[in-house]
C-alpha cells in the first residue's frame, strides 16, 4: 500500500470511529432513562425478527462474548423485557424471545431517539445520506467476511 493510500484508509477509520462514538453517545441520551445502547439493540433485533433466539446467537449477531451477552440478557429480563426459556428439544440450550413490555420499551426507545436522527439526516439532506450507504454497507460487510 503507497503512503497516500495508507494515508486515506487512517483517515477513512478515524472518520467511522469517530462518528460511531459520537453516534453511541448521542443516541444514549435519548434513549429512554435506565436503558443501555446494548439493551435497545438486543430489544430492537427481537422485534424486528419477531422470533426466538438463543443466547449464542446473539452474541454472534452482536460481535459479542457469550458472557457480555448473558450480562445483557440477565438485565433485561431482570427489567421484564425479555422472556428466557428452556429450549425442549435440547435442554443445554435457551431461547430468548422480546416480551409486551420488551416491545413497548423498544417503541418508546425509537419514538425517543427519532427525533435526533430526524434531525441529523434532515441537515445532512436524504441525498448525502442515500448516497454513502452503499459504501458503509460495503465497508461493514467486507468487515464481517474478515470476522
Amino acid at each position: 500500500m503507497t503512503e497516500e493510500g495508507q494515508n486515506l484508509a487512517v483517515a477513512l477509520f478515524s472518520e467511522v470511529l469517530t462518528a460511531e462514538q459520537l453516534l453511541r453517545h448521542r443516541l444514549s441520551r435519548s434513549l429512554p432513562k435506565g436503558m443501555e445502547l446494548s439493551h435497545f439493540s438486543v430489544l430492537n433485533h427481537l422485534a424486528v425478527i419477531a422470533d426466538e433466539r438463543t443466547p449464542a446467537q446473539l452474541a454472534a449477531t452482536f460481535h459479542v462474548t457469550r458472557g457480555a451477552m448473558t450480562n445483557t440478557l440477565g438485565k433485561l429480563e431482570w427489567a421484564g423485557y425479555v422472556h428466557i426459556r428452556p429450549d425442549w428439544d435440547d435442554a443445554r440450550r435457551k431461547l430468548v424471545a422480546i416480551s409486551p413490555a420488551g416491545r413497548r420499551a423498544r417503541d418508546q426507545a425509537i419514538a425517543d431517539i427519532t427525533p435526533m436522527i430526524r434531525q441529523i439526516v434532515g441537515d445532512m439532506g436524504a441525498d448525502k445520506v442515500r448516497s454513502i450507504l452503499p459504501v458503509l454497507r460495503e465497508l461493514r460487510l467486507r468487515l464481517e467476511v474478515q470476522d
